[in-house]
């Protein structure tokens, strides 16, 4: 169990800053309610579960191989980002047509997972975050696990908890149109998708 508490809490610690993913979960959220929010931070805390276990089991194969193309990686992750925040600037559209709800729920999982996995770097975060709280080595699978749980857990504690209050803020902020929205948060992803190129070259 100490394991547990002790994944939630770098859960909840690794999820708190805001990024590209955060904005998306706040901007669906907006646009097709709580589930749609829920499901795209579920994305999100898969990848960084895959992070954590390759930190925690100590995974060197697979992560010498994703630190070695780490520049590659993050690069598609950038673009990624940046197309859909230019997609949300041309075409700021409200909700998802009827026919493409149930399409919909796979593409909002699949792209935040893509945006996730496409982030290397959290690896070596995850072995600080370990580190930090006294994590040097796990013991057996079962600690491993435990732990690997937590961090699922404390991040995905903090998606539910972003679209939960971005659906409180919607209700008393009714006047903003989705078109208006959707402009204002595909700039936002813009600018998220330009840092990554941004921390590339520097």
């Amino acid at each position: 169990m100490e394991y547990l508490l002790r994944g939630i809490l770098i859960g909840i610690l690794f999820g708190l800053p805001v990024g590209a993913i955060g904005a998306l979960t706040v901007q669906r959220t907006w646009n097709l309610g709580a589930k749609a929010g829920l499901l795209t931070g579920l994305g999100s805390s898969v990848a960084d579960c895959f992070y954590a276990c390759v930190g925690a089991f100590g995974l060197t194969l697979i992560s010498d191989f994703l630190l070695r193309f780490q520049g590659i990686i993050t690069a598609l992750g950038g673009i990624l980002i940046l197309v859909m925040g230019l997609k949300s600037l041309i075409h700021p559209q409200g909700e998802l047509p009827p026919d493409e709800e149930t399409l919909g729920g796979a593409k909002l999982f699949l792209t935040t997972f893509a945006i996730g996995i496409t982030n290397p770097a959290a690896i070596l975060t995850f072995l600080f975050a370990f580190s930090y709280f006294g994590i040097s080595e796990v013991s057996g699978w079962s600690d491993g696990i435990f732990l690997v749980a937590g961090v699922f857990l404390g991040t995905y504690f903090w998606w539910g908890t972003l679209a939960t209050l971005t659906q409180l803020i919607k209700r008393r902020a009714a006047k903003f149109q989705l078109r208006t929205m959707n402009r204002i948060f595909g700039g936002i992803l813009c600018v998220f998708g330009i840092l990554v190129f941004v921390r590339l070259f520097l």
